[in-house]
């Protein structure tokens, strides 16, 4: 298996292949691995890993949503592992994924807005912090082609997790309102519509990877389905709920 080593950027979030991922970077060591990904060709892409931080590991404090100001004084620096413990490799879930940086703009004060898209599952072999910044070993963690008979299954799976996912999303929103998307937003590929509804669906850090580090599309979706069933009969029972709107993707501050 081919092997890479790569810079790491852990979160308190999953990213999926295939799903866009904004962020506010404003630390050094983070505006240190901007800085460099920017010395790559435009036409190369800029990749670094997402890595989510396993529940209670983490010791950095972090936040979810873009700050409505800019500090005017700069952050002060952080090592590369600070906040990650002694051994940082046992802070974070051992697969990720690989974010390409289409767009990275540098602000007046030296931070960051990037988008970044994810594009590949990894698993973490090794982190290194002798540098400005984290780095990983990484090797590709792929999906076997599924055959002729499992190929159907997904595909039957992928349909009754899209009905499943209307279903949430109506619950969601209220029957009073329409559905957040329509068929016609939706794709057709089982895999990506995996990676879809669990990015959307709203579930905590260790399902969403649980999600993400299934050995194949056909198991994720499954357990996709028993969730969705399970989280709109729970909404169903909810005398209210929390406005939530996924259409939206949060930016995560660093």
């Amino acid at each position: 298996m081919t092997t890479a080593r790569l810079p790491l950027f852990p979160l308190n979030a999953v990213l999926f292949p295939g799903l866009v991922l904004p962020l506010n970077v404003f630390e050094e060591r983070y505006r240190a691995m901007m800085r460099e990904l920017l010395k790559s060709d435009e036409d190369e892409p800029r990749r670094f890993v997402v890595v989510a931080i396993r529940d209670g590991r983490e010791i950095a404090p972090t936040a979810t949503g873009m700050p409505d100001t800019v500090a005017a004084a700069p952050p002060p620096e952080r090592a590369p592992a600070e906040g990650f413990g002694p051994d940082p490799i046992q802070t974070f879930h051992r697969v990720g994924c690989v974010a390409d940086a289409a767009t990275i703009r540098e602000r007046a004060d030296g931070s960051f807005e990037v988008l970044a898209t994810g594009t590949t599952r990894v698993r973490l072999l090794s982190v290194e912090a002798s540098g400005p910044y984290l780095t990983a070993e990484v090797e590709e963690l792929g999906e076997e082609p599924p055959g002729e008979d499992e190929g159907d299954e997904a595909g039957a799976l992928a349909e009754g997790v899209l009905r499943a996912f209307r279903a949430y999303q109506k619950r969601l929103a209220g029957a009073s309102e329409r559905s957040l998307a329509t068929g016609a937003d939706l794709p057709d590929d089982p895999s990506v519509i995996s990676y879809l509804v669990a990015a959307a669906t709203v579930l905590d850090v260790p399902t969403k990877q649980r999600l993400l580090q299934a050995p194949d599309t056909a198991t994720r979706l499954r357990e996709e389905l028993t969730l969705l069933r399970k989280e709109t009969a729970v909404i169903r029972h909810l005398p209210s709920l929390p406005a939530t709107d996924l259409t939206r993707a949060p930016t995560h501050p660093n």
